[in-house]
């Protein structure tokens, strides 16, 4: 019987496992007449991925290996982050003189104290592209989708959408748009609106100051919790979408590993680079605009400029949806920088320091004296699931071509991250108490 005849007596045959079979049985037959075999030999790639790809093992050591990504992300970074903090820092002595009070204010307050403290997270972000880029460059990142596409496909999902839930580390934008790769419409979508769930490197700043603040010890843990909580919450959500509103048979992944590579280092830095300074644009684009205009919130208000902070445009803005917010203990300037969180994700922090800054505050002092360590708990896994960044948005409908699809995907991770973070503050209160 043809391959042709094969699906179309039975449409729940995957085609390209027929091609593949019969592309590797022709592979065979030739190999049979022209190779002759000598004495098996065990090289490298096949040691190593008996251990990597084993069964039992290969999750684990997935799990390791990512921990110690973060880990050595976070510890790597601390000296430059200092080095870029003391930097602005300096700078600020001499905006912080200019006369004009107003000018003074803006420069220092909402340049230095949003742009500039955004960059001083550039150094973690580079860190971690350049451990990926090393874990690609070795050939691990086709394995590690190799060891989760069993996992996936036990519950009924796609064995391809890992391979965009993996790029969302980076930008969601790039995990939505590679999702078109995902066969089935269902398979598809579901991957779509699963994706934003993968922590960013924009939201990778919040975890890195919030960690840094509250859990000093365990910092690099805790993000790695972060980045393991996103990847655990879109395998629910996805099973849930599977088994309810959008139901398909998954089907199997085709893919050919290669031999394990030594990286080299101009191309892991290569890598590093190309993706590291799109952040770095952006925080020197819109991010600075953003700074702008969220300065003038902070210090203009109904009676004109320099009012108190609390009197201010931001606040204003905060207190209108502090209602919503008041059972996660969020305040009104958490809110503010929520709500800015929609252009970009990094801008959350980048709101709340020029906030803090106008109110004459350090954010890290600011952050310790207004919310317990349960409430910023809360906040990182609220910024890991709630609505998705604007650029997101516009990929969801692009790849989508639906706004109903659209509005679905903001309300739904709104939902979602309402409730996950409740379930934090709820239950950690009780066993905190």
């Amino acid at each position: 019987m043809t391959p042709s005849e094969l699906v179309e007596e039975d449409e729940s045959i995957d085609p390209q496992i027929i091609l593949a079979d019969e592309r590797y049985e022709v592979i065979g037959r030739i190999l049979c007449e022209t190779f002759e075999p000598g004495e098996g030999k065990w090289i490298l790639s096949d040691m190593l991925d008996r251990v990597l790809l084993h069964r039992y093992l290969g999750l684990p050591i997935f799990i390791v290996i990512m921990w110690a990504m973060f880990h050595f992300t976070f510890e790597t970074s601390l000296v430059f982050m200092e080095m870029i903090t003391q930097f602005f820092a300096w700078l600020g002595t001499y905006t912080s003189e200019i006369p004009n009070p107003l000018i003074a204010s803006l420069l220092t307050d909402g340049i230095l104290g949003g742009v500039g403290f955004i960059l001083t997270f550039v150094p973690p972000i580079f860190f971690l592209y350049l451990a990926i880029s090393v874990l690609e460059d070795t050939g691990y990142l086709s394995r590690a989708a190799f060891v989760m596409d069993r996992f996936m496909m036990k519950m009924g999902l796609h064995g391809r959408s890992f391979i965009p839930l993996l790029l969302g580390f980076g930008c969601n934008v790039a995990g939505v748009m590679a999702a078109r790769t995902v066969d089935g419409e269902s398979n598809r979508l579901t991957t779509i609106l699963v994706s934003p769930l993968m922590s960013c490197a924009g939201r990778l700043p919040i975890y890195i100051l919030i960690a840094g603040v509250f859990f000093p010890t365990i910092a690099g843990t805790v993000v790695f919790f972060m980045y393991m909580l996103g990847i655990v919450v879109a395998i629910i959500v996805a099973i849930i979408f599977k088994k309810t509103i959008l139901r398909e048979e998954s089907s199997s992944m085709l893919m050919e590993l290669s031999q394990y590579q030594v990286p080299t280092v101009h191309g892991s830095f290569r890598h590093m680079w190309d993706r590291g300074i799109l952040f770095v644009k952006t925080a020197g684009t819109y991010l600075l605009a953003g700074s702008f205009i969220m300065w003038v919130l902070s210090a203009f208000g109904p009676a004109g400029a320099g009012v108190p902070i609390d009197e201010s445009y931001a606040a204003i803005l905060g207190h209108i949806f502090e209602p919503i917010f008041v059972p996660l203990g969020f305040s009104w300037q958490i809110i503010v920088g929520l709500i800015f969180g929609f252009l970009a994700k990094e801008a959350v922090i980048q709101s709340l320091a020029i906030v803090y800054a106008v109110g004459g505050m350090a954010l890290e002092t600011a952050l310790l004296t207004t919310i317990d360590p349960l409430t910023a708990l809360a906040l990182m896994v609220f910024v890991l699931l709630y609505i998705p960044c604007l650029a997101t948005v516009g990929a969801i409908k692009k790849e989508t071509g639906s706004w109903r699809w659209t509005g679905f995907s903001i309300a739904y991770q709104f939902i979602l991250a309402y409730i996950i973070a409740l379930l934090v503050v709820v239950i950690g209160g009780m066993i905190f108490v």
